[in-house]
C-alpha cells in the first residue's frame, strides 16, 4: 500500500510516522525525510537549547516508536519506506553534536544516508532481528553512531 494525503491525517501516529509528510515523497522518502529534518532542525534546536533539545529527542524516539508500530501495522509492512520518523530523530541528533556550518552538515547528511542505505554490521542485525517500532528506530540510531564516530575522527585529522 501507498500511503496517501489522506491516510497521512488519518491518525496522529501516521502524520509522525511519515515524517510530518515527508514521507510521502514517491522516490527516496528515506532522503526526503532525512532533508526536512535538516530543514526542521534550527527551528526545533533555537528555542529549547542543548539540554532541552537532547529531552525532545528522547520524547520524539518514544513517540517515534508507537508511531512507527501503528503506522506499520495499518500499511502491512512493519518498516514501510513511507515512515521517516526513524530517519529525522536520529539525524537531529547527528546535527546537535555537529558543526554548525554547510559542509559539516552536509558530509553528516551523506554520512547517515550512506550507512542507513548500505547498513553496516550491527545496523543490518538490527534491521533484520528486532521487529516493531523499536527496530524501526533502532537501526538508524546506529545509523546516526557511525555518521557521528566518522565526523569525529574526520574533525580530528582535520585539526592536525
Amino acid at each position: 500500500m501507498r500511503p496517501t494525503v489522506q491516510f497521512l491525517f488519518a491518525h496522529p501516529a501516521h502524520f509522525i510516522a511519515l515524517g510530518l509528510g515527508s514521507g510521502l515523497s514517491p522516490k527516496a522518502p528515506g532522503t526526503a525525510g532525512t532533508l526536512a529534518a535538516w530543514l526542521l532542525f534550527p527551528v526545533l534546536h533555537a528555542p529549547l537549547g542543548d539540554a532541552a533539545f537532547l529531552v525532545f529527542l528522547l520524547t520524539a524516539f518514544v513517540f517515534g516508536i508507537v508511531a512507527a508500530d501503528r503506522t506499520g501495522r495499518a500499511l502491512g509492512v512493519s518498516d514501510h519506506g513511507a515512515i521517516v520518523w526513524d530517519e529525522m530523530v536520529p539525524f537531529w541528533l547527528v546535527l546537535l553534536f555537529t558543526p554548525d556550518t554547510l559542509a559539516w552538515q552536509l558530509a553528516a547528511f551523506v554520512l547517515f544516508r550512506l550507512f542507513d542505505i548500505v547498513k553496516p554490521q550491527p545496523i543490518k542485525w538490527a534491521d533484520s532481528k528486532v521487529k516493531g517500532g523499536f527496530g524501526v528506530m533502532l537501526d538508524d540510531v546506529i545509523a546516526a553512531g557511525y555518521t557521528l564516530l566518522v565526523l569525529a575522527i574526520a574533525a580530528r585529522l582535520l585539526d592536525h
